[in-house]
């Protein structure tokens, strides 16, 4: 039997489904992500249809049953539409990469409150904030690795375990992680941190202000960061967001 259960969601993505219907990725406060078949949500006298876009903040009600992997959508308000996203290409290409990265890369059915939080705050920034899109997409980024359990240690060598804030030419292996510029000798270097890199990635982590950076160096950062997802989830192959919308 199904329960009525009332929630908060993203919108990730949305498909067609028949000839009236959409099936919708969701990122749920108390559900963690679901897929739902919105019914009638094409139809010409559908009146919310056009709510349930991917980036919406929705208040939603669903007929949720265990059992079944796409829920019943039962109806959607809308909470947010992020509408200066929407209007900036740049901003648009990172809250899209946001959304592929938790849609890809978190499970099905797992409640995380963290994580939906800190998307919509994420989101909220990016439709509000003078920062950079790319500054706060890197934020988001190394977060998220941290909540997916794969986060970046920033604080140690990984060999000697010496404080690395005044180190300059780290080194780091996918296995292993970072090392000091002493202890990178003895071990197989994949990426090559400047001083300027790391101490970007540290202001990510410690929410302070990094648009004085130079540009090549947040693109580093979101190229590393890719490089360690995609040692330790062989099946994530980069963000196709970046290469869709220029």
């Amino acid at each position: 039997m199904s329960e009525i259960v009332k929630t908060e969601a993203v919108v990730l993505s949305k498909m067609d489904y028949r000839d009236s219907s959409s099936i919708l990725t969701l990122y749920t406060k108390d559900y963690g992500k679901i897929s739902v078949i919105h019914k009638g949500a094409r139809s010409p006298k559908s009146k919310k249809g056009f709510i349930a876009e991917p980036l919406n903040h929705l208040q939603i009600i669903i007929y949720r049953k265990d059992s079944r992997d796409l829920q019943l959508l039962s109806s959607a308000d809308l909470i947010s539409h992020f509408p200066h996203i929407k209007e900036d290409l740049d901003k648009l290409k990172y809250s899209l990469a946001i959304l592929e990265l938790v849609k890809n890369l978190t499970p099905e059915g797992e409640e995380n409150t963290k994580l939906f939080n800190s998307l919509t705050r994420i989101l909220f920034l990016l439709d509000s904030s003078d920062e950079g899109p790319k500054v706060t997409f890197g934020r988001f980024f190394l977060f998220f690795l941290k909540e997916i359990g794969y986060e970046i240690q920033l604080k140690k060598c990984s060999s000697c375990q010496n404080n690395l804030m005044n180190g300059d030419n780290l080194g780091y292996n996918s296995e292993l992680g970072i090392f000091c510029s002493q202890c990178s000798g003895n071990f197989r270097i994949d990426f090559k941190l400047s001083q300027e890199l790391f101490n970007y990635l540290l202001c990510l982590k410690q929410n302070k202000k990094a648009d004085s950076f130079k540009n090549f160096t947040s693109d580093r950062a979101i190229v590393f960061m890719e490089k360690h997802l995609k040692f330790h989830v062989p099946d994530f192959k980069g963000i196709i967001s970046f290469h869709t919308i220029k």
